[in-house]
């Protein structure tokens, strides 16, 4: 079975951790699967957490300030948002070069 490089790379890039699996590092891929989904997670809870004042103005049927609704939530987020930005995307580049570089070795590679 020949091993397409291609898919490998282009699975990483969909979903990192998937290159990994389409190489055969199953426990690798699932790890990083997993490490990104709980960095979409709490991103995730920072979002709606950024989101109460906001959704109470609404409700309450006054009028948005979008600038101080912004800096409340940047006050609020400290600089967790900024860290699980950074996080991902370190993930993303490590699990796109390792499905590249570690990929099983074909006799018909060179």
């Amino acid at each position: 079975m020949k091993l397409n490089i291609k898919a490998a790379v282009l699975s990483a890039f969909v979903l990192p951790g998937l290159g990994q699996i389409v190489n055969g590092k199953k426990l690798k891929g699932f790890l990083l699967i997993t490490l990104v989904n709980i960095f979409i997670l709490v991103a995730l809870a920072f979002v709606i957490k950024g989101m109460g004042p906001l959704l109470i103005t609404v409700k309450s049927g006054g009028t948005v300030d979008v600038g101080s609704v912004l800096e409340q939530v940047r006050q609020q987020g400290g600089g967790g948002p900024r860290w699980l930005l950074i996080g991902f995307f370190v993930i993303w580049a490590y699990a796109l070069i390792d499905a590249l570089v570690d990929r099983p070795k074909l006799d018909d590679d060179e």
